[in-house]
């Protein structure tokens, strides 16, 4: 059998393993193995290119108008983090192709320093996923996949876009594939002056300009019939100015990073026995300037090199056997932070059990050891479970201890640093319902968490912020999402709307968490008719506080967006967009005091070849 057809057929089957059957189908390859599991028992947002290029100016415009995430953005293009169920940043796993990708630095992903373009898919995963995942994915996990097909031929398409405030967005990919080889080429190169006005406010995004550029390349080549063998690299250039006040006597600052991520993957699979290795190497370089025309004045470079193997055997059509192994090496080495090289060793051992009793009821177990060089790490655990009662009901249980680890700016940053710091660990629950009547999707997912030994840089004895094990956070709320979508002649609609209740609590002062809003709703309504297409989203935040005493006076009012675009396809290979965002010139800010734009446009063009 091609590689991953068996578990292509044995997933989409349900758990009904086909240990016989043949069937000729166009093979894809997805990077992250682990991810149709992951969706057997947890709810997953999976966005495509078509979704994408509706927010298209970044990954948190992306997350913002199409996620439960929360994104906290120090106005557009800058310095950008992510929220889920009231968790911090830190507490989401940025997840490149089946690697965790968080700064060792940081410990979270930098959502602006991240290229939207050059995925052909992004799934976005609410809840703990330590088990699979590795540290930090305590609230959530956002995915970043590459998908390589086969017998497609030969494909290139060019997208181009102009915007408000000088903003211009290009993105080119080219991609071969036959019955044994495929391979994918990708660039992207976006820029901005991002000097827009908030009149109402007297606000100017002064000193926000951008840029960032990458290239993705992949290739994937079936050297034998149960083997292959597989190449994936990406290469990111960012530079951002951060915004300024008052430009005549504030000083401008900005922002350089550059990005490496590579992986070779050999996959072995047979009919009762899939194997997939890893070989995987990161590197993160950043340099801040606080003068713009001066030399850096920090800085920092993260190299991690990364071995991961995930074996699974199909005992018969009812138990499936999955042990996940890896070991990484961390070296970092900071400028100007007190950080000389430093170096840790980090090794990992889970195993997991699925059972499949029956066409409509499934059981996962899951459990895992972390040894973290010179940091005691717990035993970790996940117990899953989905059961299609009806034929319109389905609800899974999932339960879940999660962890995540200090990063090298905890431990060893100077002045400040502490080496004796615990990792945080969490508890979760969460039950999902799906409902389904005819064309509609309903569901609704209440779930619990607790985190223990949060780690938070608080005053110290010296005068200087140290990092420590504190508070403890009790997260309660509800995920909701319903989604419709009919094809009836030559008119396609579809449609979602979410709505997430987030209730994230300090123990200590029973006070509700900095920017973590009450409400969030969002949702997105498309129509196609032949050539024709029109979309429109919209998103709605409330109140959100900025501070640990829930000071109304300091707190974000809650606040209102809505964005469209429409667009034609014409000599089939030919698709011209307009788009209108921010339609309600809504005056609005996701981080106290720096405002995002107000109405604003874009044109693009896309042609296929």
């Amino acid at each position: 059998m091609d590689i991953k057809r068996s578990l292509v057929l044995l997933f989409a089957s349900y758990g009904c393993f086909l240990f016989a059957q043949e069937k000729t189908i166009d093979t894809i390859y997805v990077f992250d193995s682990q991810m149709n599991k992951v969706k057997l028992f947890h709810k997953v947002n999976t966005l495509k290119a078509e979704d994408v290029e509706k927010n298209s100016t970044n990954l948190s415009e992306t997350l913002r108008f199409q996620s439960p995430v929360y994104i906290k953005e120090n106005g557009r293009g800058a310095v950008s983090s992510p929220s889920f169920r009231g968790t911090t940043a830190q507490q989401t796993a940025f997840v490149w192709n089946g690697i965790n990708i968080n700064s060792m630095f940081l410990g979270q992903g930098d959502i602006n320093n991240i290229s939207l373009s050059g995925f052909e898919q992004m799934d976005i995963k609410a809840g703990g996923g330590s088990v699979i995942y590795g540290s930090g994915a305590i609230g959530g996990s956002i995915h970043l996949n590459n998908i390589l097909d086969f017998n497609k031929g030969i494909h290139a398409s060019l997208f181009s876009e102009a915007g408000s405030f000088d903003t211009y967005n290009n993105f080119a990919r080219v991609s071969f594939s036959n019955d044994k080889l495929s391979f994918k080429v990708s660039g992207n190169y976006s820029i901005s002056q991002n000097d827009y006005e908030v009149e109402e406010v007297n606000y100017r995004n002064r000193n926000g300009q951008y840029n960032n550029s990458n290239i993705n390349i992949a290739v994937a080549y079936k050297i034998a019939p149960h083997h292959q063998i597989s190449w994936i690299s990406e290469f990111f250039n960012g530079n951002q100015h951060y915004p300024v006040f008052f430009a005549d006597i504030q000083t401008k600052t900005k922002y350089e990073t550059q990005n490496i991520r590579s992986l070779i993957a050999w996959d072995w699979n047979t009919s009762r026995f899939t194997n997939a290795f890893k070989a995987a190497y990161t590197e993160e370089n950043f340099q801040y300037f606080n003068n713009i025309d001066q030399p850096k004045s920090s800085g920092g470079t993260g190299k991690n090199y990364i071995l991961k193997n995930d074996l699974n055997y199909f005992l018969s059509s009812k138990w499936n056997l999955n042990l996940i192994t890896e070991f990484q090496v961390n070296d970092g080495e900071g400028y100007q932070s007190g950080i000389k090289k430093v170096s840790r060793n980090i090794g990992s051992v889970s195993g997991l059990v699925r059972y499949f009793a029956t066409k409509d009821l499934r059981f996962e177990g899951g459990i895992k050891k972390d040894f973290v060089e010179n940091i005691s790490s717990p035993v970790l655990f996940s117990l899953s479970g989905n059961w299609k009662a009806l034929k319109w009901y389905e609800t899974s249980l999932n339960i879940s201890r999660n962890f995540r680890y200090p990063t090298f700016n905890d431990l060893y940053w100077y002045p400040g640093g502490n080496e004796n710091l615990k990792p945080e660990t969490s508890y979760q629950f969460e039950l999902r319902n799906q409902f389904k009547i005819s064309d509609i999707k309903l569901s609704v997912t209440p779930y619990y968490m607790k985190i223990y030994d949060m780690i938070q840089w608080l005053p110290s004895s010296l005068g200087n912020h140290s990092p420590v094990n504190t508070d403890e956070v009790e997260s309660y709320g509800l995920e909701s999402q319903i989604e419709y979508a009919k094809k009836f002649g030559n008119h396609a609609l579809k449609g979602n709307l979410g709505y997430s209740y987030s209730k994230s609590v300090n123990m200590e002062t029973h006070k509700q968490q900095m920017y973590v809003p009450l409400h969030k709703f969002f949702g997105n309504i498309d129509y196609q008719y032949q050539f024709l297409r029109v979309y429109v989203q919209g998103m709605f935040n409330g109140l959100t506080y900025t501070d640990t005493d829930e000071k109304r006076s300091a707190a974000i009012d809650p606040y209102f967006v809505m964005n469209a675009g429409v667009s034609g396809t014409v000599l089939k290979n030919y698709t011209l967009g307009f788009k209108v965002n921010n339609i309600f010139n809504q005056v609005y800010q996701s981080t106290a005091y720096y405002y995002m734009p107000q109405r604003h446009y874009s044109i693009n063009l896309t042609i296929n070849f």
